[in-house]
């Protein structure tokens, strides 16, 4: 009789975390040995069990003589990994990345950029691009415009894309993952090279944020959260579901992948404006000459560093290899408030890397709401060690917030949030006393880069002091209709944003400017004009 004797030694993983989960269960450190016998009529399995799970250790609480600070020494699991932070340097100095980029998109005009002569025949890059083109949605077809920036790309800013194919290797497989889940082309991540250079804390000068560069309404209109602790524009995971869903929206308006990006970087508006001023063109590049500066650079970026990444080998364009990516990293809804330090203290992470794994924290404070939740990420190797000592962690995170001389800022929510229009006469530091708020909050939540203001100029403002919001939000008065203007009743599920789409040619300012509209709110019942009927005849 045959035997066949075949042994397999497995080893059981780590505890597995799923993501976005309030409780996490971990599982036993177990090694099993199988032993498979086969004969001719019988196959048994027989399974021994090795040493029993290893007990986590209490936290042990140490002090050094430098410091004041109490560091803390957590036990783990024995098969935890050590996780590799050489990557960290090349985040940081990516960092500021996103002002070339946005300076080169919004200041340079395609016509004034000088001739770059490398070694990119045209008939190659008409090849290229048409290869490009069969694969993609997009409509990635030659001109001479697109191959002039992509040539300026090539000779100009290859220190840069070498720069984006590193950090891109941390962030492309979670866009990947929600592009697909919105069923959109994949080549969409490169737009977030284009809108921020890959920056998660990136602030434009008209206070657009993050990866995906949402302003702040539309950002809340994506239901992204932002107040005096969390700005959830720099969230690198809800950031890029909302711009997936928001970009489907143009999408359905537009059925066109390059007016819909046109559309996600000036507004719905200017297209249509666009559209109507080339006499009725719907290709990109037919009305590129009508839309704004930024928008009319914004697709060729976009077209060029989609290029430049599908063909940087034959270029001679190579990033680092990272050993971690961006998604061998764990989260955990924290159930009390914890302060970054804390957590380093803790865990052994650097608040360095801490700041960049959670970006949408602003005072490296995870605040603790009942009616919404926080989290926190980590790689997956030390996540073992947060969860496996959390009970223990927020009880000594609590203890010593209490013995903190100066309180923590309190939590404001949006709904604190006002619109404030400089007059004349304001300064930063008076506005900041009016609204009991420092100066160096007003510059950071409007992206200000100097104590410069100028008279109309908008600003958003997170105050605690309710009689000071309630100063700047003066109660809109609707202007009266005229008898015979054209309107439009507002109904359930309607807003401005919906109501522009319903009519050719009209944006979201026009109705707040025809209608004396001052905030997004909306009474079911009332009428809306849909023209300037005060200085138009009917």
């Amino acid at each position: 009789m045959k035997r066949i004797f075949l042994g397999v030694l497995l080893f059981s993983g780590t505890a597995i975390f799923a993501q976005e989960k309030d409780s996490i269960v971990t599982t036993s450190v177990s090694t099993e040995i199988l032993s498979v016998v086969k004969n001719d009529t019988i196959d048994t399995i027989v399974k021994k069990q090795a040493d029993a799970p290893q007990k986590v250790q209490p936290i042990i609480a140490l002090t050094s003589e430098d410091s004041s600070a109490t560091k803390y020494q957590l036990s783990d699991y024995k098969n935890a990994a050590n996780y590799d932070k050489a990557w960290l340097k090349q985040i940081k100095e990516s960092a500021s990345l996103f002002d070339t980029i946005y300076n080169k998109i919004a200041t340079e005009r395609i016509e004034n950029i000088p001739v770059s002569f490398i070694d990119l025949p045209t008939d190659t890059l008409k090849a290229r691009l048409a290869r490009l083109n069969a694969k993609t949605p997009f409509n990635v077809e030659y001109n001479e415009s697109l191959e002039r920036v992509i040539k300026s790309y090539l000779s100009r800013n290859r220190g840069l894309m070498e720069r984006m194919l590193t950090i891109s290797q941390f962030y492309f497989p979670m866009f990947e993952q929600e592009l697909d889940n919105f069923n959109m082309p994949l080549e969409m991540k490169y737009l977030a090279i284009v809108e921020s250079a890959l920056n998660p804390r990136a602030k434009s000068r008209v206070g657009a944020t993050g990866l995906w560069q949402f302003m702040y309404g539309t950002g809340k209109e994506q239901n992204l959260e932002v107040n005096s602790y969390v700005d959830e524009r720099s969230d690198p995971i809800k950031s890029t579901k909302a711009a997936c869903e928001y970009l489907t929206r143009l999408y359905s308006i537009y059925n066109d992948w390059d007016l819909a990006l046109a559309a996600y970087n000036s507004g719905p508006g200017n297209v249509n404006k666009a559209i109507r001023r080339s006499g009725g063109y719907t290709n990109y590049w037919n009305i590129r000459n009508h839309l704004p500066r930024e928008t009319a650079g914004y697709v060729p970026a976009f077209l060029a560093t989609m290029y430049i990444f599908e063909y940087a080998k034959e270029h001679g364009i190579y990033g680092e290899v990272v050993d971690r990516p961006y998604f061998e990293t764990d989260t955990v809804h924290v159930k009390s408030m914890l302060t970054f330090d804390q957590i380093s203290r803790f865990t052994s992470v650097s608040v360095e890397e801490l700041e960049i794994l959670n970006p949408s924290y602003k005072l490296n404070i995870i605040p603790f709401q009942e009616d919404r939740n926080h989290a926190l990420r980590l790689p997956t190797s030390v996540m073992g060690k947060f969860v496996s000592n959390e009970d223990d962690i927020y009880v000594l995170a609590e203890e010593e917030l209490k013995k903190v001389e100066k309180p923590l800022p309190k939590l404001v929510k949006a709904e604190s949030q006002s619109r404030y229009r400089v007059r004349s006469g304001d300064y930063l530091g008076k506005i900041a006393e009016k609204f009991g708020v420092r100066v160096s909050e007003i510059k950071r939540w409007n992206g200000l880069r100097s104590n410069n203001l100028r008279v109309g100029q908008r600003l958003t403002i997170f105050s605690r002091n309710s009689k000071a919001i309630a100063a700047a939000k003066p109660e809109p008065k609707q202007k009266p209709i005229p008898p015979g203007a054209k309107t439009h009743t507002v109904q359930s599920g309607d807003s401005l944003w919906t109501i522009a789409q319903k009519y050719s040619g009209i944006s979201v300012q026009n109705l707040k400017d025809w209608n004396g509209i001052s905030g997004k709110n909306l009474k079911l019942g009332t009428k809306i004009m849909l023209c300037d009927c005060s200085t138009k005849k009917i």
